[in-house]
């Protein structure tokens, strides 16, 4: 796709970049610079940054699960509003997965209301010829005390051929 933006691992002088465009992406929930810092550097290899004439306008932070290395987990995905509506954030995620030959699954939570992320994570999953599983994972009353929606865990995988074995 020729519309100038280029996919790359983030750095970590993106930091103060990510944490700008996460506050301009409600809903998601803003992290503090220093957490932003430690997503471009420790997890960049899980990570995706975009950029267009020198601007961030768009970002995903993910990292391996500890205790299943070959699921990517999906922490956050942010496209800029000038960035809307030309596919960016799933150009993004099949770029990560694409840099690492050995994952099999993708995890990610939304809450039930998210109804674009909900599109996006079935589009990948379609895409990817995966089955797609979801639960309550953190609760609005249980773990959130009222103060937050409940977050459902969406499971993706296994992809592709592993699907159909």
């Amino acid at each position: 796709m020729n519309d100038g933006i280029e996919l790359r691992p983030p750095q970590r002088a993106d930091g103060m970049a990510v944490h700008r465009l996460i506050a301009q992406c409600p809903p998601l929930d803003p992290n503090s610079s220093y957490c932003n810092f430690l997503q471009c550097g420790h997890f960049a290899a899980t990570s995706v940054a975009a950029e267009r004439d020198g601007e961030l306008v768009g970002f995903i932070s993910g990292y391996r699960r500890p205790d299943a290395p070959q699921t990517l987990f999906i922490w956050q995905v942010a496209v800029s509003e000038a960035a809307r509506g030309c596919g960016l954030a799933s150009r993004m995620l099949h770029h990560i997965v694409d840099r690492h030959e050995d994952l099999t699954h993708m995890e990610t939570t939304i809450t039930p209301d998210n109804q674009a992320s909900w599109a996006l994570f079935e589009r990948f999953a379609e895409r990817r010829e995966a089955p797609v599983e979801a639960a309550v994972w953190l609760d609005r009353e249980r773990h959130f005390e009222g103060l937050h929606d409940s977050e459902e865990l969406v499971c993706i995988g296994p992809f592709g051929a592993l699907a159909r074995n």
